[in-house]
């Protein structure tokens, strides 16, 4: 049975149309080109404002989630906000698993939009918040419409019609590599597939974290790790790794040219900069997949202040 009105229809915010940065503070390769698409520019404030809208609405259009049923899922956080800032315009019930040394900033904002915050091991990361999830899914049937972001194809299909387009329309075709890292996959899969079929020769780089315990809120070390069902292993011409330690020091040049950028992020931009620094010259784009806003602890930590960062 399907809904013959989505409450997702009357939102005004919609995710995508991002902008895309050429970050020149960093001492790149001659004929390197180096672009990072803002993503915290969404609802929600990050990358995860693509894939939660489109899990929701597919949801709804299937007749998963029927008036009345919490949306649920496990997650770090950003997608978690993601699915919050849009549940709470639609009055949508949500119920979210997400490990306990999340940020105090992922919390607090999850609480304040209205979500019911079901605390996991800090132990197990999302892959326990995921045990959580299925079993609340058993013991409760007809109460939760358990979405899944790890294994649910409307997560990377969001950044196959949304996210590859526009790199491809704001580098005017002209990208040579697409670096991002690994957590539900998402990002890389679905950006990665449509980037290879519009342009056959573009390097598809894919970034994990160096080792299975890392400060990288988010990504997964896949050999450890529980394996999402929608990464596509075949994609990557290369899978690099990211030290936790590059992230903060990227994080500390990057404040220091005003730019507030959170772990995820730097890590990408480390990534990328590793990359060029052994590919040469080309156009290189990443993904900014949020700012520095929730990571209090991180900038505490490194003894910098947090620059404030630009949103619409």
């Amino acid at each position: 049975m399907t809904l013959s009105f989505n409450p997702l229809s009357t939102l005004s915010g919609r995710p995508g149309n991002t902008p895309l940065m050429r970050v020149d503070f960093l001492d790149l390769p001659p004929d390197v080109e180096l672009y990072a698409k803002l993503e915290w520019h969404q609802p929600g404030a990050s990358v995860k404002a693509r894939p939660a809208f489109a899990i929701l609405a597919d949801a709804i259009a299937a007749g998963r989630w029927k008036p009345g049923m919490h949306m649920l899922d496990a997650t770090s956080g950003n997608t978690g906000i993601a699915y919050a800032t849009f549940c709470q315009a639609a009055g949508i019930p949500l119920t979210l698993c997400l490990p306990e040394n999340a940020s105090r900033e992922r919390k607090e904002i999850l609480t304040r939009l209205g979500v019911n915050v079901v605390l996991t091991s800090p132990y197990e990361g999302t892959d326990g918040a995921k045990e959580v999830a299925l079993d609340l899914v058993e013991k409760n049937p007809g109460r939760y419409a358990y979405l899944d972001q790890y294994s649910n194809p409307a997560n990377w299909r969001a950044h196959y019609d949304t996210t590859a387009p526009e790199v491809l329309i704001q580098t005017h075709r002209r990208l040579t590599h697409f670096v991002a890292g690994l957590g539900t996959t998402g990002t890389f899969t679905g950006t990665g597939r449509r980037l290879r079929e519009e342009l056959p020769g573009v390097r598809l780089i894919a970034l994990q974290p160096e080792t299975a315990l890392h400060g990288l809120e988010g990504w997964k070390h896949l050999e450890t790790a529980a394996i999402p069902a929608i990464h596509d292993p075949s994609l990557a011409d290369e899978v690099r790794t990211v030290a936790t330690e590059d992230s903060f020091a990227m994080i500390q040049r990057a404040a220091a040219a005003g730019l507030g950028l959170s772990p995820s992020a730097a890590a990408n931009l480390a990534g990328t900069l590793a990359t060029a620094r052994q590919n040469g010259p080309g156009v290189y784009v990443t993904v900014f997949a949020d700012d520095a806003s929730k990571y209090s602890e991180v900038f505490d930590h490194l003894k910098i202040a947090r620059p404030q960062t630009d949103k619409p």
